[in-house]
């Protein structure tokens, strides 16, 4: 750069000099940029040191050929480094990593490359020796968590001919591989990874639906019979997986095998495939389970399951059907995420049933869509004749008051449209919307809110009043909007103590300002100590309330609480000097209230 040349042109000179290296050298320092800038996270020193080591193809691991990591360092040419702290090693600038998504050439088929180290690691007898249920210490071989869990991740980016054979002898007995477990334990971390021998295993066919490569699971299907419906130690099957994750052309696959159950729960959340897809928003998959007829069992003779289940060979789907755990359907996982693309697909379906409360919370799916502020998804169910838009759940929360708690004002203004909505219900604890909102600084909520003619803006739970939950958690916008309105009592009190209080003994200066400029607040009342606004100011020593306190002639500075003690006692016995020296320098002063 110092020669002129524009950054990519600096880095692109290093590469240069790192190929121009001795043959070894170059194809370690080539190799090292390689795995850092395409791994899936950051390596650590001894992984990325053993997966340099690996010679793709070979059954034997040779602990001779594992460079140091300073030799792997140098021979990059200062475009790498060790990060100390975490023990990993990254590029030198992120800049560069820029660079080389896009130039790719350099680096060749980085993706395929670095599956076939993978599975080559997997596949040598030194992994495949190791028991079936891996210890807790994996030293002897770093490399072996990365590769386990990321070698589909490359496979699947770019598959080529000998990754794809790598692979099916890995899966061949993949059972009983060592990687098998490591890859359950971390994405399902619940998951009893020493089930007894043939029950509740992580077969081949798990492994590969959870991948989601195509090309691999229909080879799979053409060596052996699986058995589709087979639950691994997390409870889930092949089709579960496939459609968690998006895999569409291997769920597709799947639905095509004879005896496949597509409408079978997982044993873990009880959810389906559908339900699974339809709550991680994958609309194509949705589609497939959708295009299934849907046979109703308590409409066949005998109310039993197996007659069709014989007749359709356990093929259909119901779309509404609820999980066995937390009792949702698949409309309010998709209404919660906000895939309003699925959303719209399960609406479409007469035998969804668009306001049906879940048994755990109470929640329809249109509170899980205001809950979360998807506005499009609202918009898609208030369509909707049967969705009643003020149904509370079990804590008495209606779809605006969850909207509102969270200061989703595109949620808040659809369903104020509406005229069947009522905007002051309170929910179990007395609060009313309003009220959530202030509490939670939701200026625009609590805008829109007082737009209405039957929002009660001064409403209270115990006392507490939206103004005295703003006030408290100093909220200054709005206290502003509130204080705005006529009906708004700015000198309630909760506790025997006013709004003004709060603010002082919360130090908010704004808040303290906008209240002593309301003639109806008394900015010399004392709470149930007898102290006033004034005493706890002087007290806590903050000098710029007390002098903003001390402008309201109605203040009385000599006044004394239930202790006998005045505002400039405290502020003595506090050592706040400069609060003793406004207190004494006051000329005026304003009678005690008998």
């Amino acid at each position: 750069m110092a020669n002129g040349l524009s950054l990519g042109d600096a880095y692109g000179a290093t590469l240069e000099r790192v190929k121009a290296q001795g043959r070894a050298k170059a194809r370690l320092g080539m190799a090292a940029i390689m795995w850092i800038s395409h791994s899936e996270r950051p390596l650590q020193v001894d992984e990325i040191c053993h997966a340099l080591a690996v010679e793709i193809g070979s059954t034997d691991l040779k602990a001779d050929n594992v460079p140091s990591i300073w030799t792997v360092i140098s021979c990059c040419q200062g475009l790498a480094t060790v990060d100390k702290e975490a023990s990993t090693v990254r590029l030198i600038h992120f800049t560069f990593q820029e660079y080389l998504h896009s130039h790719p050439d350099p680096l060749g088929n980085a993706h395929s490359t670095m599956a076939e180290t993978c599975l080559t690691y997997l596949n040598s007898q030194q992994v495949r020796s190791l028991p079936a249920n891996p210890p807790h210490d994996l030293r002897d071989t770093p490399f072996l968590g990365y590769s386990s869990l990321y070698w589909g991740t490359h496979a699947k980016i770019e598959l080529s001919d000998r990754v794809k054979l790598f692979a099916l002898e890995l899966l061949d007995q993949y059972e009983d591989h060592v990687s098998a477990k490591l890859l359950l334990r971390a994405i399902c971390p619940g998951a009893v990874t020493t089930a007894a021998p043939g029950l509740e295993r992580f077969t081949a066919l798990h492994c590969i639906s959870y991948f989601g490569i195509i090309d691999i699971a229909i080879a799979l299907t053409k060596m052996k019979r699986w058995d589709a419906n087979h639950r691994d130690s997390a409870g889930m099957t092949p089709l579960i997986w496939a459609a968690r994750y998006g895999h569409g052309e291997v769920v597709k696959l799947l639905l095509g095998q004879k005896h496949t159950a597509p409408d079978e729960p997982d044993m873990a959340h009880g959810r389906t495939a559908l339900s699974w897809a339809a709550g991680n928003g994958h609309e194509g998959i949705v589609r497939l389970f959708l295009g299934r007829e849907f046979v109703n069992p308590s409409r066949w003779w005998g109310k039993a399951t197996r007659v069709p289940n014989l007749l359709l060979g356990r093929r259909y789907v119901n779309p509404d059907k609820p999980d066995t755990h937390s009792d949702r359907t698949p409309l309010s996982w998709a209404a919660e995420n906000g895939h309003d693309g699925v959303v719209k697909l399960l609406l479409g379906r007469e035998d969804v049933n668009p306001n049906r409360p879940d048994q755990e919370h109470g929640k329809t799916p249109l509170s899980w869509a205001a809950w979360n502020g998807h506005n499009e998804v609202v918009r898609l169910l208030l369509e909707r004749e049967d969705v009643n838009p003020d149904k509370p759940d079990e804590l008495h929360r209606t779809p605006i008051l969850w909207a509102a708690r969270r200061g989703h004002e595109g949620v808040v203004k659809l369903l104020l449209e509406r005229k069947d909505v009522h905007a002051d219900k309170p929910d179990e604890l007395g609060r009313t919307p309003i009220s959530r909102a202030a509490e939670n600084g939701c200026e625009g909520v609590v805008k829109l809110l007082l737009g209405r003619r039957d929002v009660r803006p001064d409403s209270a739970n115990g006392g507490r009043t939206p103004l005295w939950w703003a006030v408290k958690k100093g909220h200054e916008g709005v206290v502003k909007a509130l204080l705005e309105r006529r009906d708004v009592n700015p000198d309630s009190t909760y506790g025997g103590r006013t709004p003004l209080w709060w603010a002082v003994n919360t130090g908010n200066e704004g808040i303290v300002r906008l209240l002593l400029a309301r003639k109806d607040v008394n900015p010399d009342r004392p709470d149930i100590c007898g102290r006033t606004p004034l005493s706890w100011a002087a007290e806590n020593g903050r000098t710029r309330l007390v002098r903003l306190l001390l402008r309201r002639a109605d203040v009385d500075h000599e006044r004394p609480d239930k202790q006998g003690q005045t505002p400039l006692s405290w502020a003595a016995q506090s050592g706040h000097d400069d609060v003793v020296g406004l207190l004494k320098a006051r000329k005026v002063a304003v009678p005690s209230a008998p």
